[in-house]
């Protein structure tokens, strides 16, 4: 049994992982530690475990062999660097860090320190990453030519959503760094890291960080990636669009129920089954650190998740479009 400690509530995915490895039949939570001290103390009573305000007294405990950071995003690179040199296995919610050099110099850390290092790309352990990577690989769509990913929703104009989502000083960046990720890995997923990116940021409520973005990714052999993300949509579906010289695959989410069709040149179109996911992130994770699995793309996709951030960031920023690499 892994026994992990939760670094942080701050995140709205901390309860939900907290809850996964929970249930996981190879692990239990152990402890719990926040740089919010009153919150850290409410979640360890809730929980039924320890809340340990010295970060440094939770990472020097030998019975806690894991940790799952879920602390503000800024704080990232400090805490997981932390973690990993106490040899502690990490498993973060996204982006790994804001800047694609601490991305791979945490990857480098985690190497040299032999700690499983895992970052939360739900989606690309999902049915639609499986399938999209099976169908395009496969050749059904021809040479590949536009890649379009839209996943919105209301969090800023329904009040779900936490205020300090809003805090460039904690977040580093607003809808696109958080709920952007999961569009921009999936076309990195599909059509690799692309040579350059231009974004645009949109500010429909008013607060210091976007609320809703869009960004062009650019790639060396003509294709085009399209991602596009919100906190201000009341109504847009999950939408991932492949579009090829011969054929385009289309996956739509309606009721947590996805389908994906493709539409021949012939304008005649058909419903292919979903394959069916072989684990989930927290299994990644898990399963490595047991020893039976072999590595994957997690932390080739988490570097190149952060590249891509950093680079959207700068072009909405200044206008220009930003060079990778």
């Amino acid at each position: 049994m892994i026994r992990v400690a939760v670094l942080s509530f701050w995140h709205v995915h901390a309860e939900e992982y907290t809850e996964a490895f929970r249930n996981h039949p190879e692990t239990e939570v152990a402890a719990v530690w926040d740089e919010d001290v009153e919150r850290g103390a409410a979640y360890g009573e809730r929980y039924g475990v320890p809340f340990i305000s010295s970060l440094d007294e939770l990472l020097a405990r030998e019975d806690i062999e894991a940790v799952v950071v879920t602390t503000p995003t800024v704080m990232h690179d400090d805490i997981i660097k932390r973690a990993i040199q106490a040899k502690k296995h990490v498993f973060t919610e996204k982006v790994l860090s804001i800047t694609g050099v601490g991305a791979a110099e945490l990857a480098d850390q985690a190497q040299l320190h032999n700690v499983i290092l895992t970052v939360a790309l739900k989606r690309r352990y999902e049915h639609e990453g499986i399938s999209l990577e099976h169908f395009v690989k496969s050749g059904v769509v021809g040479r590949l030519t536009t890649i379009r990913v839209r996943l919105a929703h209301n969090g800023a104009i329904a009040g779900w959503l936490p205020e300090h989502f809003y805090s460039m000083k904690e977040c580093g960046g607003g809808a696109m760094i958080d709920l952007g990720c999961h569009p921009m890995y999936l076309i990195r997923l599909l059509a690799g890291l692309p040579k350059s990116i231009s974004a645009a940021y949109g500010y429909v409520t008013d607060r210091e960080v976007e609320d809703h973005a869009a960004a062009l990714l650019h790639y060396d052999n003509g294709v085009i990636g399209i991602a596009e993300t919100g906190f201000v949509t009341g109504g847009s579906p999950y939408t991932i669009e492949i579009h090829g010289t011969e054929a385009s695959l289309l996956y739509t989410m309606e009721n947590n129920v996805g389908k994906l069709m493709l539409r021949g040149a012939d304008g005649t179109s058909k419903q292919l089954d979903l394959l069916k996911p072989n684990g989930s992130m927290f299994d990644e994770w898990i399963y490595r650190i047991l020893g039976t699995k072999q590595e994957g793309d997690n932390m080739a996709l988490a570097i190149d998740l952060s590249r891509m951030m950093e680079a959207a960031n700068e072009s909405a920023r200044t206008g220009n479009i930003i060079r990778i690499g």
